[in-house]
């Protein structure tokens, strides 16, 4: 979801655990492989895609933008799509990772949303297709906190009750840059005083942090572990569809938004097949199917009108017409080792 930069300490780990696993297989001819998020792939879009070109999909998944970074750094191959943030995209450009496949040349391409066919990260549109897009705040079971939810401070800042119960993503990007945007401070930040401000406030809310981690957020949340949690709009409206009392916050400081996108890797063993599911996610009723599993929006023309109500007209999904939504950008590298220092210090 939302995401930063990469951490090069999360890649170097990453990179360590890599090379104790075993390779990827080859691709098999018939089979589209994609590398995506956990529990970010819907079963029923799968299977429409497998009916209408008799192409089978089979799914492996990752935790964070600086894992997938990692692994497909290390060379591992058979990877036919990658679902990846859009602050990462120039960084997996930029090493070689994605190869151009036209996209503004495929046959959906005109169904895009006009701001979105041209997107910041990817300017020509050679890269990625547009998967799904949302915003990251924190969620919150007002049954039982029941102090103020219009800021980011009872997550930056919380109050003693919360001690060991707040939950925040196992991505260094995500974490700091929903932090900056609390601080007032800008992104991709190198000023040495904001950075100290940065540090300070994270080793100051550590005590009262139960996990950093981005999977099972749902879970933690319905089965009482975590109150509070740094949080995904579509993951959100989850949480709250399986216990009311949990609330998304729209915080008065803003929050960050963010949008997935579809590539493929350099030396994807089926370029075809790949091509072939990008232009697929461009047709409205095909992408709805994604929304409608995930909860978020999409920069499909005419897609939300396939939506049930409880998702189209749902808060987590329709964000106040005023609020200040900062899409983090993708970072130089003397904020990365910055933001990298930070973070493997918070995590020793």
């Amino acid at each position: 979801m939302n995401q930063l930069k990469k951490s090069l300490a999360g890649v170097a780990l990453a990179l360590g655990a890599l090379c104790t696993s075993s390779p990827i297989a080859a691709a098999d001819s018939g089979v589209l492989h994609i590398y995506n998020w956990t529990d970010y792939t819907s079963p029923e879009m799968v299977k429409k895609f497998e009916q209408d070109t008799g192409i089978k999909v089979t799914i492996d998944t990752y935790d964070s933008n600086e894992t997938a970074l990692a692994k497909l750094s290390s060379g591992a191959a058979g990877y036919d799509v990658i679902i990846i943030s859009n602050d990462f995209i120039p960084i997996f450009v930029n090493q070689h990772l994605l190869q151009d496949v036209g996209v503004a040349s495929m046959p959906n391409f005109k169904n895009l949303e006009p701001q979105y066919q041209k997107r910041a990260w990817d300017p020509e549109a050679r890269y990625s297709v547009p998967w799904v897009w949302g915003t990251t705040s924190y969620s919150v079971n007002t049954d039982v906190y029941k102090g103020p939810t219009d800021s980011l401070k009872p997550l930056f800042e919380p109050p003693a009750e919360l001690k060991g119960k707040i939950g925040m993503f196992g991505s260094p990007s995500e974490v700091m840059s929903l932090a900056l945007v609390y601080l007032g401070k800008p992104q991709c930040n190198t000023n040495p005083a904001d950075l100290k401000e940065l540090n300070a406030l994270l080793e100051a809310q550590k005590p009262f942090v139960k996990v950093y981690n981005s999977d099972g957020t749902v879970e933690r949340q319905v089965s009482g572990e975590t109150l509070m949690h740094e949080q995904w709009s579509g993951k959100a409206l989850e949480t709250r569809q399986q216990k009311p009392a949990f609330r998304y916050v729209y915080p008065k400081e803003g929050i960050i938004g963010w949008m997935d996108n579809v590539a493929v890797p350099t030396g994807a063993p089926d370029l075809e097949n790949a091509k072939k599911f990008l232009n697929f996610l461009m047709d409205p009723e095909n992408i709805a199917l994604q929304q409608k599993s995930t909860g978020y929006q999409s920069a499909v023309m005419g897609s939300n009108k396939f939506l049930p109500p409880e998702i189209g007209n749902s808060p987590e999904f329709n964000p106040p017409a005023d609020l200040k939504i900062t899409f983090a950008p993708s970072c130089p590298e003397k904020a990365t080792r910055a933001y990298d220092r930070i973070w493997t210090n918070l995590r020793q």
